[in-house]
C-alpha cells in the first residue's frame, strides 16, 4: 500500500498538461488522472448529461476528475491516488486558470457513491454557468413567488440563509435587501439546475441531499422549479427527467 510519503503531488498545471481533455457530445470538456476508481464509461456519462443548452457558456471550462485535490497548500495541487492523511488534506474540489482555460479538479476518492460525485460535479457546473449567464429571470420570478407565499424551506444552507436575510428587510425604511435577494436567486437557481442534472444521471431520493440543518423546500414547489429548469434546457437524447413523489414497490 502507498503511503504519503511515496506519493508525489503533481501541480495542476502539470496535470492538465499530462492529460488529453475530451469533448462530450454535449460540448463538456473533461479528462481523469490517476487513480480515480471511475470508469471511462461512467465518466462519459456523467459528463454527457448536462444538457447540451447550457455548453456554450461553458467553453471556455474544463472538468478533470483527480483522486484528490489537496486544499492545504496555495498551489493547486493533486495527489494520483488516494491514502488516509492525503485524504484529511483534500477538499472537495479546486479551481486554477491556465490562460483561457478556467479548470476545476473534483476529487473523486472523497465522496463515497456516485451520487456523491455527481452531485459534486454538477453543482460546480451549475455555478459555473450561474456565474457565465446569470440567473434567468423567468426562474427569478418564481423561486421569489414561492418565498412571498412562505413555501417551506430551501434547497441549500445559502439558498436558506439569503432568503431568509431578503425577507427579513421587507418592512425596513430601506426596504428589501437587493443584494440578499440577487445572491438567494443565484443560490436557488444553481441548487435547482444541479438537481435537474443529478436526476438525468442519478435515481435518488430528494432527502438524500440534506446535508446540514435547514428545512429542504416542499417536495411540490421543488418540482414545480425543476420541471421549469426542464424546460429551459431540455434533456440530451438518452436521458429522461421525471419527478416520482413514491417510488414503486
Amino acid at each position: 500500500m502507498s503511503t504519503s510519503a511515496q506519493i508525489e503531488l503533481w501541480s495542476a498545471e502539470k496535470v492538465a498538461a499530462h492529460v488529453t481533455v475530451g469533448l462530450a457530445s454535449n460540448g463538456i470538456h473533461y479528462a481523469a488522472w490517476g487513480e480515480t476508481r471511475i470508469s471511462e464509461a461512467d465518466l462519459e456519462r456523467l459528463a454527457s448529461a448536462v444538457p447540451a443548452t447550457l455548453s456554450a457558456a461553458l467553453n471556455n471550462r474544463a472538468y478533470y476528475f483527480v483522486p484528490l485535490a489537496i486544499a492545504d497548500t496555495d498551489e493547486t495541487m493533486i495527489a494520483p491516488a488516494y491514502t488516509v492523511d492525503l485524504g484529511d488534506r483534500a477538499i472537495c474540489h479546486r479551481n486554477a486558470v491556465f490562460g483561457a482555460t478556467e479548470a476545476v479538479f473534483l476529487s473523486t476518492r472523497l465522496v463515497e457513491d456516485r451520487f456523491g460525485l455527481a452531485f459534486e460535479f454538477f453543482i460546480n457546473v451549475a455555478h459555473n454557468f450561474v456565474e457565465a449567464a446569470g440567473v434567468p429571470e423567468s426562474f427569478a420570478t418564481l423561486a421569489w413567488s414561492q418565498a412571498e407565499a412562505q413555501v417551506r424551506g430551501e434547497t441549500s444552507q445559502d439558498a436558506w440563509e439569503t432568503r431568509r436575510r431578503a425577507q427579513d428587510t421587507r418592512n425596513s425604511p430601506k426596504g428589501i435587501d437587493e443584494r440578499a435577494r440577487s445572491a438567494y436567486f443565484e443560490s436557488a437557481f444553481s441548487d435547482a439546475l444541479a438537481v435537474y442534472m443529478l436526476s438525468l444521471a442519478v435515481d435518488f431520493d430528494y432527502h438524500d441531499l440534506r446535508e446540514r440543518e435547514y428545512p429542504l423546500l416542499a417536495a411540490t414547489a421543488l418540482a414545480e422549479r425543476l420541471r421549469h429548469v426542464a424546460g429551459l434546457f431540455p434533456a440530451n437524447s438518452g436521458y429522461e427527467f421525471q419527478v416520482l413523489y413514491r417510488r414503486k414497490g
